[in-house]
């Protein structure tokens, strides 16, 4: 039996460590974790401030993807949680900022920007609904839908997982994260409905992150966080594959098993 194959379409928190951004094939980084605890590989295709839109953009347009689906034996969307955060720009006008011209043009508009989110995202988090966010949840949900249902067109019966969003304590972002609890909420009743299973990665990570040992930026993880979410992602694959009484991992020592929630099932209000 070939060793399992993993897809995971993710943003910065699949690849960024205590320090820096790192290799995709960093052995420390939460995919590469599950990889080595299932005895297979992982094939990661993510980027900073990825939405659930950029990882259907990738899947339609990034080759490499196309290139690992005949091999893939479950697929991971580890996005989510970047559209969760404070926006008070509208998105498509933020990420045009990286292509203004002039270059002192660019850097202008990018320092006031960044200079004046703190203060924003404070602001429009004290209205009823909190604010905008990157990408609002119904259109999160919308975009992980077109992935799991391409993905498992091609590859049916392949267990999906998701992760549900992060936290942070990010002064970039104010310290604020009103639009997380929705996007958890959407998250949920999106996975329950499509029996894709839920990665709790926020009750694995919180204390960790919340309470300063992660990055110091405030956002992204050390290396316990990633190792405590990959060796659960094994922990829920392997369980997933004996249950359907298919594949299982022939190789690589069980990891830990810490929170992992079941999608098909109540759905927290």
């Amino acid at each position: 039996m070939s060793p399992p194959e993993l897809l995971v379409l993710g943003d910065s928190l699949a690849f960024h460590g205590p320090e820096r951004a790192e290799p995709a094939d960093h052995p420390r980084i939460w995919p590469q974790v599950a990889a080595a605890a299932l005895g297979g590989r992982v094939e990661l295709v993510a980027g900073i401030g990825w939405t659930a839109r950029h990882a259907w953009q990738a899947l339609t347009h990034d080759p490499r993807v196309w290139a690992a689906m005949p091999r893939i034996d479950a697929l991971v969307l580890g996005v989510g949680g970047m559209d969760a955060l404070p926006s008070p720009l509208p998105t498509a006008v933020r990420e045009l900022i990286p292509v203004l011209r002039p270059a002192s043009l660019r850097g202008r508009v990018r320092d006031g920007y960044l200079r004046a989110q703190p203060r924003l995202s404070r602001l429009f988090a004290a209205l009823p609904r909190g604010g905008p966010v990157a990408l609002p949840p119904r259109l999160t949900v919308s975009y992980l839908e077109k992935c799991r249902a391409a993905v498992t067109a091609l590859r049916p019966g392949i267990p999906v997982v998701v992760m549900l969003p992060s936290v942070h304590r990010a002064a970039v972002y104010g310290g604020v994260h009103p639009g997380r609890a929705a996007a958890e909420r959407a998250t949920r009743i999106w996975a329950d409905a499509q029996g894709v299973r839920v990665l709790d990665a926020p009750t694995l990570i919180a204390g960790h992150v919340l309470g300063g040992r992660g990055n110091p930026d405030g956002m992204h993880w050390g290396w316990e966080a990633h190792r405590r979410v990959g060796e659960t992602l094994a922990e829920l694959l392997r369980g997933e594959w004996e249950r359907a009484g298919g594949r299982a991992p022939s190789a690589g020592p069980r990891g830990e098993t810490a929170v992992a929630t079941r999608g098909p099932a109540t759905v927290r209000p």
